[in-house]
């Protein structure tokens, strides 16, 4: 098999420091970071011990299972239960394609066909325990994929023909690599002997996709499809996650075999680089720097939605205030009033923001210091020790300088230092540090201070006027924050992330790094069939919060959750515009209106308030899709129309006017820091 592999392209720890570092990083993080991030692979000599998949991980923080997805066993009971229906008769490709994935555990996969990839649904549809969801977009797939992912933490599954099959897969990957999702995207090829020729519907996909995911390989070999596919899975979900693609020239799937199981896997070099679990050493030196701080703050990012319970138990046992990051939310409970001081960054809350920037220890734990969240990078912690806490090596000190680097699993990292704690570990538990004239009161009160001068609010609505804020805590409340919530991209992103109060991990659906308009229903169905197959979909109801810009972008796959029956529930928040450049276009471009704007050139709604000037109708396209809707224009009707919604049998569009004058706040300008921010304002205001 001829295979490629990529690399995030960034300065790795331990690299020559500019004149202003300080100091440098520990010997154990440069050893382990010598070649490469522990997401991309160098060399073509990786190897591990077999193929590892997550067990479900949708529990409460406060549960005790979470472990993280690459730390669970590989998935042996399912190819150990696994019962070959050829025997030893010869059989395509295509159908050793579709068994290998049986026995990684697959049950439910979103593939679209073509040409290219005809054999491989002729195969699916031999296969008696793997579910096909026909999205009517590739990229609706792949988002699909994601969501199906994020919900349960074991590696979602695409699969599109060759050409503009692959190619529109190409923002998903971009997508689930910079949000670190587990996934294998199987795309057919053209013939191994027309590769190269420009022959109909041929893209060279693995060369296309190859900074954009973790690894790739293009099969060249029948017999290689076994290990590639056990290698593809361990790679997706090992280290840090991310997509791998595997591309299938069409006569290899057509091709006769017998296959053989239990093909030893080509990774050793992967594997050797892969971070040693973390050390008594490594949990002292945090624990140490925790005992001389006087204002610590923990700051919680995607790399913990696996291991919530660890982070909420090392929280509540020493008293630190928690920040998350948007990639990080519910993992730890954003209801709990006394140590959740919510999201951070752009438009994270204020006293966030001023936690980290007065706190003398910052905790970083599965994060990437991400330029949403710091701002002005000089400014951002600058008072602060940094302990960072990551799997991916490549990410300790990229950004903002490590005083204390520890490259680990974020999870066993938590675990050891709790189980330190347990056993009365310099007596930092609150109650022993408190009783002695210790522990973090003082700190903790003034940051209260902070969130009693600076609560999240919005303006008081005009009469019956439905603000979007109040909508989503409206939901939230109906709900009692039990739902999985998708999003598209935009302020009913951020609205979400502000006023939707999670308590568990993976229960937050959204594109985070790359930022896909689109992303919002086509994830949802995903999450929708991943609670089908957790068995939770009777008991927990899936929300896709989005925008009308947003929406539009992958509404056709309203086909998909009506033919398949997916009870997913959309609430738009439409406010007729491109709302989140509306923003920026009213605070930093003079209102000027560049194409923002999405209804009828003639006649606005907000301006005439007539209900037939709104563009486009999405009552009516849920509509002709099969899909109940109903629109809603005043606060009187909104909790009516919110039970009617949770109470349908099946899928529901809920379209909420809202008005385009509504701005995301707190906010701080793109390169500013906690000292810029604004919170208050809005389209109505004359901004100098």
């Amino acid at each position: 098999a001829s295979t490629s592999f990529s690399s995030r392209a960034s300065r790795a720890p331990g690299a020559t420091r500019p004149a202003s570092g300080r100091g440098r990083l520990s010997t154990r993080c440069q050893a382990s970071s010598t070649s490469s991030s522990s997401r991309g692979v160098q060399s073509k000599d990786v190897n591990s011990s077999g193929s590892s998949a997550s067990e479900l991980a949708f529990m409460s923080v406060d549960g005790t299972n979470n472990l993280p997805a690459n730390q669970m066993a590989n998935n042996a009971p399912a190819a150990a239960t696994w019962t070959d229906r050829f025997g030893d008769a010869p059989r395509k490709g295509s159908d050793v394609l579709v068994q290998a994935l049986e026995r990684e555990g697959v049950n439910t996969l979103f593939a679209y066909p073509g040409g290219a990839s005809m054999e491989i649904h002729q195969a699916l549809t031999r296969s008696d325990s793997i579910r096909n969801i026909l999205c009517r977009h590739e990229q609706g797939e792949v988002f699909a994929a994601e969501g199906y992912a994020k919900t349960t933490g074991n590696v979602g599954v695409c699969i599109a023909t060759s050409g503009p099959g692959a190619t529109n897969l190409v923002t998903g990957l971009a997508d689930a690599m910079l949000d670190s999702v587990p996934m294998v995207a199987i795309t057919g090829q053209v013939p191994r002997r027309m590769i190269g020729t420009d022959a109909f519907q041929e893209t060279p996909i693995v060369e296309i996709s190859r900074p954009i995911t973790k690894h790739n390989y293009l099969v060249m070999r029948v017999e290689d499809i076994p290990r590639i596919i056990r290698e593809a899975f361990f790679l997706a979900s090992s280290g840090r996650p991310g997509p791998v693609l595997v591309d299938i020239p069409k006569d290899i799937q057509q091709t006769m075999t017998v296959p053989t199981w239990d093909v030893p896997l080509q990774l050793r070099g992967y594997f050797r680089r892969q971070p040693a679990p973390p050390t008594r050493a490594d949990a002292e030196a945090i624990l140490d720097a925790i005992e001389q701080a006087k204002a610590p703050v923990m700051y919680v990012g995607g790399g913990c939605v696996d291991c919530g319970a660890e982070v909420t138990k090392f929280a509540k046992a020493l008293g630190i205030p928690v920040v998350q990051t948007l990639m990080g939310l519910g993992s730890y409970p954003l209801t709990d009033e006394e140590l959740s001081l919510g999201m951070l960054g752009m438009h994270g809350t204020v006293y966030a923001n001023y936690a980290v920037d007065q706190a003398d220890l910052l905790l970083a734990f599965g994060v990437r210091f991400d330029d949403r969240v710091t701002g002005k990078l000089e400014a951002f912690a600058n008072r602060a020790t940094i302990v960072h806490v990551d799997v991916d090596p490549a990410e300790i000190s990229k950004n903002k300088y490590a005083h204390v680097p520890v490259c680990a699993e974020v999870g066993q990292t938590l675990r050891l230092m709790n189980q330190m704690l347990d056993s009365n570990f310099k007596h930092l538990k609150r109650e022993a540090a408190e009783a002695d004239g210790r522990g973090y009161g003082d700190w903790r009160e003034d940051v209260a201070e902070k969130k009693k001068d600076f609560p999240m609010q919005y303006p008081e609505p005009k009469e019956e006027e439905i603000y979007p804020q109040w909508a989503i805590e409206q939901v939230w409340e109906a709900t009692n924050g039990n739902a999985v919530v998708s999003t598209g991209v935009g302020q009913h992103q951020m609205f979400a992330a502000q006023y939707y109060k999670f308590n568990a991990p993976r229960k937050w659906l959204t594109s985070g790094g790359l930022g896909s308009m689109g992303f919002g229903l086509p994830a949802a169905l995903g999450a929708q069939a991943a609670l089908q197959d957790m068995g939770l979909a009777d008991s927990v109801p899936v929300i896709d919060f989005d925008g009308d810009g947003s929406f539009v972008m992958n509404c056709q796959e309203l086909a998909t959750v009506c033919v398949e029956k997916l009870p997913v529930k959309m609430v738009i928040l439409n406010n007729q515009h491109l709302g989140m450049v509306v923003q920026w276009e009213d605070r930093f471009y003079e209102k000027n209106r560049a194409h923002t704007y999405l209804g009828k050139s003639e006649s606005a709604w907000h301006d005439t308030a007539n209900p037939d000037d709104i563009y486009p109708d999405m009552v009516m396209m849920a509509k002709s899709f099969g899909v109940p809707a109903r629109r809603v224009f005043k606060r009187s009707e909104m909790r009516e129309a919110i039970d009617e919604m949770l109470a349908t049998d099946g899928p529901f569009l809920l379209d909420v006017m809202v008005p385009h004058i509504a701005h995301v706040l707190p906010m701080i300008p793109g390169g500013g820091s906690y000292k810029d921010s604004i919170t208050d304002g809005d389209g109505n205001t004359r901004f100098e």
